[in-house]
């Protein structure tokens, strides 16, 4: 099991809601960049039209980072030999619906030919929908949801995809918001895996909403 031994700090630029999160060694913060911390201010007001694309784009990216790579040789243009690297594997997104599937569009930019499936879940959560690549036992899965708050709807999500055959250590989940509740909770149930977010909120009120937050992701 990970132990929480790296400690993450939220330092907004203002000086504002600065506080510290102890996070396990799965899971893995965005550097909190003036960009970033920009981008984020922008979603989370209420009176805002704008999309977090640019958001998903930059979690997607650092969720590539963590794909093996195999060595790969090209010829350039000129002629010469250029020792690469390659992908090891294929990759799926799969999209817990419906707040999930803003992210779709971020990570097709990223990766015009990946495959995309299905995850839907209730408020409870129990699975009512899934629709998953015939071969999705052979891929990556970068699982997709905006907002980790208790944790059900991933670990649920989660379920599914070792029941279909993905190993654990194959998944990335990728997510704009979480609480620490819900990092510990499904780091602690899955140790294997990997969480990439980009940013730590302060915990959750009485109604499991993630506050500071964002509102439900899926309605905005």
């Amino acid at each position: 099991m990970s132990s929480p031994n790296v400690i993450t700090t939220c330092l907004p630029a203002s000086g504002s809601n600065v506080h510290k999160v102890e996070l396990p060694e799965n899971a893995l913060v965005l550097s909190p960049t003036r960009q970033l911390q920009s981008l984020l201010t922008i979603i989370r007001d209420e009176k805002t039209q704008r999309t977090s694309d640019r958001i998903i784009r930059l979690l997607v990216e650092e969720g590539l980072n963590h794909l093996p790579v195999i060595d790969k040789k090209v010829t350039t243009p000129t002629g010469q030999v250029y020792n690469g690297v390659a992908f090891q594997g294929r990759i799926c997104g799969v999209s817990i619906m419906r707040a999930g599937e803003a992210m779709e569009a971020g990570l097709r930019d990223c990766c015009r030919s990946v495959r995309i499936g299905k995850d839907e879940e209730t408020y409870q959560p129990k699975l009512f929908y899934a629709k998953l690549p015939d071969d999705i036992a052979k891929r990556y899965v970068l699982l997709l949801d905006p907002m980790l708050a208790t944790g059900g709807s991933c670990i649920k999500a989660i379920e599914v995809l070792l029941e279909h055959g993905v190993e654990e250590e194959k998944i990335l989940f990728l997510n704009l918001i979480a609480s620490p509740e819900g990092i510990q909770k499904v780091c602690t149930r899955f140790p294997k895996l990997r969480i990439i977010t980009a940013w730590v909120d302060e915990g959750l009120d009485s109604n499991s909403y993630i506050v500071p937050g964002l509102g439900d992701f899926g309605d905005r």
